[in-house]
């Protein structure tokens, strides 16, 4: 985290002020939500947001990133900024709008919400429906502090605005969270327990004010496989190896209010979502509104299927919303995807998303909506909606949203939603023109651009060898393949020599003759969200495998095959099909039920099978239902990876390898002797129809979902802490307490230039988080490795990189530790190191920054294009932040990448168009010296800095802060420092707290709890004035707050205001809402 992050922090967790935004209202005065299926601690529903606290606006608001929750805290004088406190109490400028919603049958109304037809703007009806979502977000939350009309207006006017990338605020419902990111997440908000608790305040106030789920699903490896007990032998091990980071979590789970917690065992995240979390409409306290997510896994996506927006973000924004900060975006453009016809015969929802993915990636679409329309949507499951939206990362885009329409409602009956649910949910969407009706004309809508796909035209395919948007049809497998055998070494490229592509490694398997060529089969996985969330693709492989079992054929026992469902409904009609026994019969027993494969979590291939492949150079390869083959992710000892349809995994799983025709050769021989070709084993779509017709029933989704959060017994029998803080274990090597909040300072630091620093690292293009981030298993000779035995920790008992991200000691350590990460200092070798330019040592990135950090130097990174793209992982920006990286020089970024770069402090740069390292002549040798504005004040989106060398280089980028950036420093110093210092020295302090809370006291002071209004209804200020005979306290009050503003140094650019003025402000607590002349300082 920033040094200003931490100062922001230090400064605002006082006494109730800080934690304004962070304190979670009774369970007991929250009313019940018909739509919500978890049972949770619930906050009381507020009907305008939750007010904007110096320290959560800190948390989302990066120095470098330009968040507005950031920046906006800054310019202007005290009373503006104490104003924040009372954002609550504003009335919300659409009030007028807010309209009942009549049930169907008549009777007690839905609730209330706000009515997008009652604008009576004609521009609403031309806005694609995911803008939609966004209109009623800003228009329910305005307040004229925190979203502003002119934010409003913004989204109305979206047509001309969306060109001008325009910034809004948006809230989203709720935030979503895996255990890999989500332990990160549960750490810093201890710590912010802890800094609570220093700073001599209510520990307590620290809890989500929005819904967090949080499934843990991604600890599941694949140890054992090709066994019926291997999803229970799995388990133990996993909760052998994870017991001290879910007993944290299991701790979390009951010391933070608003959280749910998922247990190991119960499924993937975005399956869970899709399946039993995601709401569609929410009721909260009687307000109607739409569902909407953020999520830290970048595949949150998925919902987007459901009629749910929802995309992925940093960790760092995941916590802001989680303390109900809103988000900072550009105002998307939406790319209209038209889908006419019907998927021929056989062809698959995995075969569809491969050929959109390789659309949308020319189209180009990276920060943008992508929205499917069109007749060919009526066509499409859920499920099949679902696939596609799942891999908007892959295609690039913020998300692939599919309006709700008579398909979701199918879904929401289907997975067990009530009928008064599914009711509202049609009503209100209906009712508020967000409900697609394909019998009716549409009203024509507004796109920035175009592209449309007859479902006809889509045939089956694969993607890879190592990128998911490099689709290679079936039918040219075998050619595609021998060519990757020939090219230059590469994304479709091996530089295998024409005399070793035939090359036949022998070797004994269990005591069995076994022999393996180049691109032979190793794994082969029916895994990840993407797929086994669609019953057609998952009954489909089942029955692949009963053809296949009935004619006699067989898997070779060398390869590793594995079934890992996103819940246990795909058990449970798989069980109904009396088609599990089939896949079982193949070696595709049940691993587990989370993400196995597609994130590394494979586990170890057998010895002798990885022995044949190292001895022998084999060029072996993974066969997956995944959506993502970057090199090194999968295995590291498959560098060929190739995503497919579950049925297709089943088939290449079969034939032994990727080097075959299917349409030519056969896939086995059978019991009688025949060849077996694909297609005497692929089944039609109408038999997969027939299957899921009677196996998939909505008893299955309820009965699995009822016990859900009971966990299993080793989860239940997990004995945790009951304290509000946790107890931290300084020999944990799972759990550490980071450094982000350790010795902080009154002052915060102003920006730091980077003057003189030396390239750690040189990259080429297509760098992404898993070349990054610590991800899958930890090298034994790895510095993480090192740090892991000098504490005792056995080599079995590493774990993986993921499971560890709890702990930045480690996390630093794998930072840059990719087996596959290739370094232009090291002149074609491949591997996690680089060259200490100064004295021209060879060593881990790691040993090489901390040698640079040692000797007091900065470092930079040069790269090429896409640089970080890949799943949205925080420690892909927090580890080089912790190894000393100051800034990156790329091409281009992806887009949370560079958002979670600048969250960090690391400057994100981009060469100009046609300049790269290789043009200009940088080797990495150089010192970089980058011209940025020391005054934050003359920062800018998108300006143009200069860069320096020290042999007398020059050249200019363009600074990727995407969002506003104003001056801060000064203003910080002045008016925080003398707040906290008064908030420090008074044993309660300013009750701000209890008047943002509802009314309700702070704790320790009912008084103040008191002063606030009852049931948190505020009176206008101006109505107020002090009483004769109040004993002078409205005029001592009066100039109390002239005493704090006169302090304020001119320096700071601080409008000095008034003492008659301020106490227009200011009385008993209560604060008067922040008018349109103070909207520049709201925290959007």
């Amino acid at each position: 985290m920033p040094p200003l992050t931490s100062s922001l922090l230090s400064r605002s967790t006082a006494r109730g002020v800080g934690a304004a935004a962070a304190i979670s209202r009774p369970a007991a005065d929250a009313a019940p939500s018909s739509s919500s299926p978890p049972a949770r601690s619930t906050p009381t529903p507020r009907l305008r947001p939750s007010p904007a606290s110096p320290f959560a606006s800190g948390l989302a608001g990066r120095l470098f990133g330009g968040h507005r929750a950031a920046a906006r805290s800054a310019s202007s004088a005290t009373a503006v900024f104490e104003r924040r406190f009372a954002s609550a109490a504003t009335r919300n400028s659409y009030d007028e709008i807010l309209t009942g919603l009549k049930r169907p049958g008549g009777g007690e109304e839905f609730g209330k919400y706000y009515s997008l037809p009652a604008l009576s703007d004609p521009r609403i009806d031309r806005l694609p429906y995911s803008i939609r979502i966004l209109l009623e977000s800003a228009i329910r939350n305005c307040d004229d502090f925190q979203v502003t009309g002119n934010d409003v207006e913004k989204i109305l006017d979206w047509e001309k605005s969306a060109p001008k990338l325009v910034e809004i605020p948006f809230k989203p419902a709720r935030v979503l969270l895996q255990d890999f990111t989500g332990v990160p997440a549960v750490v810093d908000l201890a710590c912010m327990r802890d800094a609570m608790s220093k700073l001599g305040s209510d520990p307590n106030k620290i809890n989500p004010l929005v819904p967090v789920d949080l499934v843990i699903d991604h600890s599941v490896q694949v140890d054992v496989a090709r066994s019926a007990n291997a999803a229970q032998a799995n388990m133990e091990l996993e909760f052998h190896r994870n017991k001290e980071r879910f007993g944290f979590l299991k701790w979390g789970s009951s010391a933070f209010r608003n959280m749910l917690v998922v247990p190991p065992g119960s499924g993937i995240v975005h399956q869970v979502n899709l399946e039993y979390l995601a709401r569609v409409v929410f009721n909260n306290g009687g307000i109607l509104y739409p569902d909407s997510v953020v999520g830290t896994d970048s595949h949150t996506t998925m919902i987007d299927g459901l009629g749910v927006a929802g995309w992925g973000v940093g960790g760092i924004e995941a916590e802001a919303a989680m303390l109900g900060q809103p988000m900072s975006m550009v105002l998307p453009g939406v790319v209209g995807f038209k889908l006419s016809g019907k998927l021929k015969n056989g062809v698959t929802a995995t075969d569809l998303v491969l050929t959109v993915t390789q659309i949308l990636r020319k189209h180009g679409v990276v920060g943008k909506f992508v929205e499917f329309y069109g007749q060919g949507m009526s066509e499409l499951s859920l499920a099949d909606r679902a696939t596609i939206a799942n891999m908007s990362p892959e295609y690039g885009a913020t998300m692939g949203f599919f309006p709700v329409d008579g398909k979701t409602l199918d879904y929401l009956k289907l997975t067990g939603r009530s009928d008064d649910t599914v009711a509202m949910v049609e009503s209100y969407l209906r009712a508020n023109k967000m409900f697609v009706d394909h019998s009716q004309v549409e009203a024509e809508r507004v796109y920035s651009s175009y592209l449309e796909l007859n479902l006809e035209e889509v045939e089956p395919c694969l993607s890879g060898p190592k990128r998911p948007h490099d689709r290679v049809t079936l039918k040219n497998m075998k050619s595609d393949w021998l060519s990757c055998l020939d090219s230059d070494v590469g994304f479709k490229g091996f530089a295998v020599p024409k005399e070793s592509q035939g090359k036949v490694a022998e070797f004994s398997f269990h005591g069995t003759p076994a022999k393996i060529k180049h691109g032979d089969v190793v794994i082969a996985a029916i895994t990840s969200c993407t797929n086994t969330s669609n019953p057609n693709v998952m009954l489909g492989a089942a029955l692949v495998a009963k053809k296949a079992c009935e004619l006699g054929l067989e898997v070779k026992p060398w390869i590793k095959t594995s079934l890992a469902p996103g819940s246990g409904v795909v058990k449970k009609y798989l069980d109904k099909s009396g088609l599990q026994k089939y896949l079982d019969q193949l070696g595709f027993h049940i691993v587990g039920y989370g993400c196995t494969t597609c994130i590394g979590n494979s586990g170890e291939l057998d010895e002798s099978v990885s022995a044949a492949i190292t001895e022998n150079d084999i060029v072996a390869a993974a066969v997956l239902s995944g959506n993502r083959n970057f090199e090194g992710r999968v295995h590291p000892l498959t560098r060929a990876n190739y995503l497919a349809s579950p049925p297709l995994v089943v088939a290449y799983a079969l034939a032994g390898t990727v080097n075959i025709d299917f349409e030519k050769e056969p896939i086995g021989i059978s019991k009688d002797g025949k060849e077996v070709y694909f297609r005497d084993v692929w089944p039609s779509t109408e038999e997969i129809a027939e299957v899921v017709k009677s196996s998939v029933l909505p008893d299955m989704f309820k009965s699995t979902y009822e016990s859900i959060t009971k966990g299993n017994p080793m989860w239940n029998e997990l004995s945790v802490s009951t304290s509000t803080l946790y107890p931290w274990d300084p020999s944990s090597t799972y759990i550490h307490e980071p450094p982000y909040f350790k010795d902080m300072t009154m002052t915060p630091p102003g920006p730091r230039p980077v003057k003189d620093a030396y390239c750690l690292l040189n990259f080429g293009d297509s760098i992404t988080t898993d070349h990054i981030s610590p991800a899958g298993n930890i090298h034994p000779d790895s510095p993480a490795a090192k740090y892991l035995k000098e504490r005792g920790v056995e080599r079995k008992d590493f774990n993986s990189y993921g499971s560890r991200r709890g702990n930045d000691e480690i996390m630093a350590r794998g930072t840059f530790a990719n087996i596959r990460l290739v370094n232009k200092f090291l002149k074609g070798e491949v591997g996690p190191k680089t060259i200490h330019v100064p004295s021209g040592e060879k060593l881990a990135v790691f040993d090489a920054a901390m040698k640079y950090k040692n000797e007091g130097h900065d470092t930079i990174i040069l790269a090429g294009a896409e640089y970080g793209s890949g799943s949205s992982r925080d420690w892909a920006a927090k580890g080089p932040m912790l190894q000393g990286v100051k800034a990156v020089i790329a091409k281009s970024f992806e887009r949370i990448h560079r958002s979670n770069l600048a969250g960090m402090g690391i400057i994100p740069l981009c060469f100009k168009a046609g300049d790269d390292a290789d043009t200009l002549g940088l080797t990495g040798h150089e010192r970089y010296t980058v011209h940025l504005p020391t005054n934050v004040s003359e920062i800018k989106p998108g300006q143009d800095v200069t860069v320096t060398t020290d042999n007398g280089k020059s050249f200019t980028c363009t600074l990727r802060f995407d969002t506003e950036v104003k001056p801060l420093f000064h203003l910080l110093q002045a008016i925080l420092k003398r707040l906290l210092r008064k908030l420090i020295v008074t044993p309660n302090g300013p009750n701000f707290a209890a008047a943002v809370d509802g009314g309700g006291a702070a704790k320790g002071d009912e008084e103040g709890g008191k002063k606030g209004g009852k049931n948190g209804k505020f009176k206008r200020l101006d109505k107020i004035r002090p009483a004769k005979g109040d004993g002078g306290k409205g005029e001592k009050l009066e100039k109390k707050r002239k005493m704090d503003i006169d302090e304020v140094p001119e320096e700071a650019g601080v409008k000095k205001v008034k003492g008659a003025e301020v106490s227009e402000l200011y009385q008993d607590n209560v604060v008067k809402s922040a008018g349109p002349a103070d909207r520049s300082c709201g925290t959007q």
